[in-house]
Parts: C-alpha cells; structure tokens; sequence
C-alpha cells in the first residue's frame, strides 16, 4: 500500500470513531458558512438552510468535478472513497475543496453492499450516523409518498370522483429497508369499510420517485411543482391522474421542507462535505441534490461530486439528465478503476485477482478504455484514470495500465486514499487541478427533441457501444402514448444492470453485437424523465442469505460496531 499508511487492518468503523471530530459550526466556519444558516443535528450534524443560496447568488461557481468508475465487480472499485480523498488532497495542496455525496439507503446498510461513507482513512463522519437514519430525510421522502398513496386510495373508497381505474394504478407505497417480501401484495381487504381490494406494492424508498424529485428541484416552489406533476394512475378514459388532482403536493411538500435542506458534515481530515439525497443510480438517476451540488460549488473551489455504479450509468444519468436540468456542467471527470476489477473483467475469479496476471489484465482493459473514450469523446470532457491501489497490484500491472490509458490520451493518477488519507490523493488531485484548466464543453448524445426511439438508440450505441435498443410491442405503444401526452422532450433514465454495458450482467469487459431489450416505459413526470426498464431491474431488493445487519450491534454505551 502507501509508504503514508496509518494503520494495520483497523476496521471502517474502528478508523472513524477513533478519529477526533470538529464540531460542525466550525466546519460550517471553513466553508464560509455563518451560523445563521447551520440548523445543528447535535455537535457534529447540521442542515444548511437554503437561502444561502439566495445570497451567494452572484459569487462565481467553483470548478465541479465528477467521479465516477468502470463498470462494477464483486472486487469493489472505491468510487466514494475516492472522492472523499481527493477533496483532502485538494486541501494538501492549497485548493479549497467541498465534498457533495448522496445518502446511504438502510437497504444496502442492513443488505450486502454496505454503506456510502467512504472507506479507510478516507471518510465522511460520523458514518454511523450518516449510515442509520442521518437526519431523516429518507423517512420523510417514504412519509410523502404514503401519504400520496393513502389519498389516492382515499379517494377512491370515497366515491373516486376522478374516475380512476384501479388495474391501472402505477404508485406504489415504500420502505427503506430490502423487503422481497413487499414486492407484491393485496390490500383494501376486510369489506368495505376497508377500502377497495386490488393489487399493490412496495419500493425501496431510494426508488421512489420523490427522492429524484426532491434531489432535482431547486427551491421549495419547483419542488411544490414537480410533486404535483407525479402521476399516480390513469382513468378510465386514459387520462393521467396526478398529485396535483388528488390535492396533495402542498401536504407533501411540508413533510419535505426540511428534507429539501443540505446536510454538512465533514470527512476525516476535516473537510466540509455535504450528504444529501439518495436516489437508486440503476432505477432513477443516482446523483445527490441539485441543491447541495450548487452550494459545494458556490462555496468551494472545487466541487467534488459522485454519481452511481459505473460511468455508463451514474455518470451517463449525471450528464444528460442532472446537467442539462440544472444548467451546470463538470470541468473534469476521475474514471476510478483497481487493477483487481480489470482482471476481473478479464476473466479471473474472484479467489485469484490477488495474482498477477497482465493477459488477464489486458483483456479487461477495454472496459476501461470504452468508459475513458465515453467521457472524453462522447461528452468531450477532460478525464483522469485512478487507480484505486491495491497491496497485491504489480510494477508491471500499474504501467500497462497508464499505458494503455496514455495511447487514449488521459493520465493515469495513483490513488492510496484508503490508507493515507489526503496524502495519498495528492497525485490524484494536482492532476485534476490542471485538468480543470483544460479546454471542454460538454456534449450529450441525443438532443432533447429527439424521438424516444432514437434517444434510447443513441445511448445504446454511443455508450454501451451495442446495435440498437429493442422495444417490446408494450414498449412500442407506452412510447406512442407518452408521446400523445406530450413527454417526447424528456431525456431517458435507463434502468439496467449495473454489471456490464449490456442488459446482461454476464456480459463482462466491453462487449459488441448486443441489443438491449427495452421491456417498458413509464413517465417520472414530476423528476422529468422516463424510465426504460430492461432485463430484470428491480424497484425492490431483497436480503442476502446473510444480511450485514447479522454482524451489527450495539453495546449499553450506545457504540455501535459491525457497521463495515
């Protein structure tokens, strides 16, 4: 690992809990925040109330930087833990940098993949909290949105004035927790007084459509609006049937008021870093809040943001649906790979990636180099590869890599974050300083008027480099009816696997002579997407045969231990 390492194997939690925090008006201090705008949650915790926005409103934005990663294995990439040592070792070298992360889901806490704190000596504190419940915000997205679905169904036990055909209800109710059990059930049972039996559901609330709403608006008036447009059903004659129909957006947006605040906390090194929003980055479009991204910006030189899984989704998502709705546009993007994920890609198991082995390597190499050529010529912004370090990672390993990456024309950067901190993303960051000095505009692969057959064709083919995107014959006509109800306009949230560029998570490395088997269409009308489901995406997880939440515990002190 790094000559700047720490520790011997001290666990995430162990490395966060022994490590001193600042209390929070303090760090709100180094961002030049003034304690007006602190909403404290205890010492270490605070909401940053939004009318600072307002008053920065004139100061210039500082550079916003993108990381994102190849495409995701079971040997990890270090995507949040990359973006929280890098903002360090902006800070090592002089550079003013602001951290802006999305919220962990109880679901994968409590799941298999864990948390979204960072890693090592490169994380956002207190973890624990910021893992379990933070501030609330994700009870109050799941509040807003079962109270959409009791009026809905409120309304039709009452009379159902809006004539609204119950086996056409697309709203579903939900819970941040991985719940197979909830993914389908029967409801309104018990007689009349009971409501009206019919089929029902439950997502994982990071799927709901209003945490893409609240992560996308940008006052409480836009998020007001946008919650009125959520469709909820169509009726009998074929009409959508919104929020706004039901009266409801006003009382959901008062369960969000205080959701729609950015949360500040710090990383280890003391940076200021705020954590906000969360939605699901293969089911809605995996980035934090408008808000808390134009506020790191504001007051930052360097806004460090993440976007979900690999480049082909978080990134894709971040560029062509957070970018254009919010007017902002990245001055670099990080691409983070590991040497162990590449062989992966390559072909070797799991229990061997600690070997070296350069033709392994090179064959996974292409899913890199194609998420380098997405970002770079694509999207036509300057890019940086880090190499999230590994002990095992070979001499001979590292150079084929910046090798590879060089004939492309972009620079590999070693990242050694997770066991240095700031010190080991000094390399990382001095490269993307200059790179943000670098000429790029930002290009999209579709234009908004395109037809959605043709958006869907371009992200297939420009970025999955696939043949084309086949539409069932239920997709062909949902297409033809979201264009009658005029959202033809709207950009595409693909909803696919995160394990390959295709719709088949077997299909490793960069695969060609692919179409992806576009299964359904539906609307997000109050986010302003639609999302095309493909392969066997779904809305909710379920637990693993042995969840995490097995191995967490709390002792009579209230510490907490087993969280990663």
């Amino acid at each position: 690992m790094s000559s700047h390492k720490k520790t011997a194997f001290k666990s995430d939690i162990e490395i966060a809990q022994g490590t001193p925090m600042t209390p929070i008006w303090e760090i709100g201090a180094t961002a030049d925040i003034e304690e007006e705008y602190l909403e404290l949650y205890g010492n270490y915790k605070a909401k940053v109330d939004n009318n600072l926005l307002r008053k920065l409103d004139k100061k210039p934005d500082g550079k916003l930087v993108l990381v994102t990663a190849i495409t995701p294995t079971p040997a990890g990439e270090g995507k949040t833990t990359t973006t929280v040592g890098l903002a360090d070792g902006l800070r090592k070298i002089g550079k003013k940098g602001i951290v802006a992360l999305r919220e962990p889901s109880l679901g994968p806490v409590f799941g298999v993949k864990g948390g979204a704190a960072g890693g090592g000596y490169a994380q956002v504190v207190p973890m624990e909290d910021i893992n379990l419940h933070f501030t609330g915000d994700f009870h109050a997205v799941g509040a807003a949105n079962n109270l959409l679905a009791a009026m809905l169904d409120n309304h039709i036990h009452q009379g159902n004035e809006l004539g609204v055909d119950t086996r056409r209800i697309t709203w579903k109710r939900c819970v941040d927790m991985n719940d197979r059990q909830l993914r389908f059930v029967v409801d309104g049972l018990g007689g009349r007084a009971n409501g009206t039996p019919r089929d029902d559901g439950f997502d994982i609330t990071v799927a709901s459509e209003i945490m893409a709403v609240l992560c996308l608006s940008k006052d409480i008036r836009d998020l007001k609006n946008r919650l009125g447009r959520i469709i909820v059903a169509y009726s009998y004659d074929g009409n959508p049937v919104t929020a706004k129909d039901l009266k409801a957006q006003g009382a959901m947006a008062a369960l969000l008021k205080d959701a729609l605040k950015p949360n500040l906390v710090q990383t280890l090194e003391g940076t200021p870093a705020f954590i906000h929003g969360g939605p699901f980055a293969n089911i809605a479009h995996g980035c934090n809040s408008v808000i808390a991204t134009r506020m790191a910006m504001k007051l930052g030189d360097y806004a460090i943001t993440e976007a979900g899984f690999g480049a082909d989704l978080g990134a894709e998502k971040f560029l062509d649906i957070k970018c254009r709705m919010a007017g902002i546009a990245p001055s670099a993007v990080v691409i983070v790979a590991t040497v162990r994920a590449l062989k992966h890609h390559g072909g070797v198991k799991k229990d061997d990636l600690h070997k070296e082995d350069l033709l392994s390597l090179n064959s996974g190499l292409p899913n890199l180099l194609q998420h380098v050529e997405n970002i770079t010529q694509v999207f036509g912004l300057p890019a940086v590869v880090a190499i999230n370090r590994f002990p095992t990672d070979t001499a001979a390993e590292l150079s084929l890599i910046e090798e590879k990456c060089k004939a492309h024309g972009v620079n590999v950067a070693l990242s050694e974050v997770w066991g240095a901190g700031g010190e080991g993303g000094i390399a990382l960051a001095e490269e993307v300083a200059r790179l943000c000095e670098q000429p790029g505009k930002l290009k999209h692969p579709y234009k908004k008027t395109d037809s959605i057959e043709d958006k869907l064709n371009a992200i297939v083919r420009k970025i999955y480099h696939g043949n084309a995107a086949v539409l069932t014959a239920e997709a062909m006509k949902q297409a033809e009816q979201l264009k009658g109800l005029g959202y033809g306009d709207f950009p595409i949230c693909m909803a696919k696997t995160q394990y390959s560029f295709s719709d088949n998570a077997a299909l490793l490395g960069a695969p060609r002579d692919f179409d992806v088997t576009v299964r359904s269409l539906k609307v997000s009308a109050g986010a302003g997407f639609i999302v095309a489901l493909t392969g066997d995406i779904m809305t909710m997880p379920g637990l693993p045969k042995a969840p995490s939440a097995e191995n967490i515990d709390v002792d009579s002190s209230g510490k907490i231990s087993g969280l990663f």
